[in-house]
């Protein structure tokens, strides 16, 4: 029995580690991933029909960081996939990127859209928008300062401050309007709450949707999956019960966030990991990725899926990305200077 029990824990101890070989294959592009490994399935599919270059996802909830860190000069990871300026911009600046600068890649991303050193690149863009009641807000227009009015006492809904969506715009308001500003226009916001700070972009949806609230502030491929949402067809109704203002289209433009990738600074197939990123900026790799998370393809000349396109035009902030990743300590200090996660004072 032991002997069974030795010979069966050496079997399981090398088909492990012929599996963990397998996945991590030279020249196989190994992705490390914030976004769930079948909404990107479509694209590698593509790249490795074109290419023959296979590609291996690992799929990360949170620690992305941490993990680089801990395996250091030994990580397979050659590219980093992941959502927001904050994520993108914190990993780079733990230096866990390597600077990429490839005519390809720059030549399909705007400026405002990539980090100044080729550290990383964004791939679509999502608007930070408003989210109206069609039933109780009359207008089809608004201004992120209209947010502050007193007219809109007791009927704003949204996630925490402190939450990376609203740090950014928070931060993009700083980078518009300076600190000053910014501050007494987050404290007016505050008061405009119906509630305490809480859910998630959803979740402001179905405040408007019960009435607990007129307006929200959410992203908007929020919308794009409540709206097709088949496995809780509730937030459909979610959906319908609210239409998307777009604010400052008469002016500066709404505030747009991004999902980006990098390279990873110890990547060991660098050739191929550079190959699957020039793939990932074309048009064709944008629009694919686009309209699995209903986000905006940024390569000149591309277009939104019809369900993104249905929540009407965008005229998005051309404020670079990178302005707004350096103000998001200080805008992040406002969310806690005027405590804006506390509610409204009465």
């Amino acid at each position: 029995m032991k002997i069974h029990k030795a010979l069966a824990g050496a079997f399981l101890a090398t088909a492990t580690a012929l599996t963990a070989s397998a996945a991590y294959a030279d020249g196989t592009v190994n992705i490390y991933s914030y976004r769930q490994p079948d909404l990107i399935a479509p694209l590698l599919d593509e790249f490795t029909k074109q290419t023959g270059i296979e590609t291996n996802v690992q799929f990360l909830k949170k620690g992305m960081i941490e993990k680089l860190k801990a395996e250091g000069a030994n990580s397979p990871a050659d590219v980093i996939l992941t959502v927001d300026i904050g994520r993108l911009s914190g990993i780079a600046n733990e230096g866990l990127t390597a600077k990429v600068d490839n005519e390809t890649i720059n030549a399909n991303i705007p400026e405002n859209f990539r980090d100044s050193d080729g550290d990383w690149f964004g791939l679509t863009t999502r608007g930070r928008v408003v989210y109206a009641s069609k039933e109780r807000v009359e207008q089809d227009s608004i201004t992120y300062e209209e947010l502050a009015d007193p007219k809109w006492k007791g009927k704003i809904c949204t996630r925490s401050g402190q939450h990376a969506y609203n740090v950014a715009l928070i931060a993009s308001m700083i980078a518009n309007k300076g600190s000053e500003f910014t501050e007494k226009w987050l404290a007016g916001v505050k008061e405009n709450l119906a509630r305490k700070p809480d859910g998630n972009d959803r979740a402001q949806a179905k405040g408007i949707f019960s009435g607990e609230c007129d307006l929200g502030i959410g992203n908007t491929y929020y919308v794009g999956l409540m709206q097709n949402n088949e496995k809780d067809p509730e937030q459909k109704e979610w959906a319908k019960s609210m239409k998307v203002l777009f604010p400052n289209s008469g002016d500066r433009g709404t505030h747009v966030n991004l999902s980006g990738m990098a390279l990873a600074k110890h990547s060991p197939n660098r050739e191929q990991a550079i190959k699957l990123m020039e793939f990932l900026s074309s048009g064709q790799a944008q629009e694919i990725y686009a309209e699995k998370v209903y986000e905006y393809p940024i390569k000149p000349g591309t277009k939104p899926s019809d369900t993104v396109a249905g929540f009407g035009e965008i005229k998005a902030d051309s404020l670079s990305l990178e302005k707004i990743s350096e103000l998001r300590k200080e805008a992040s200090q406002l969310v806690d200077k005027v405590g804006y996660d506390d509610g409204p004072s009465s």
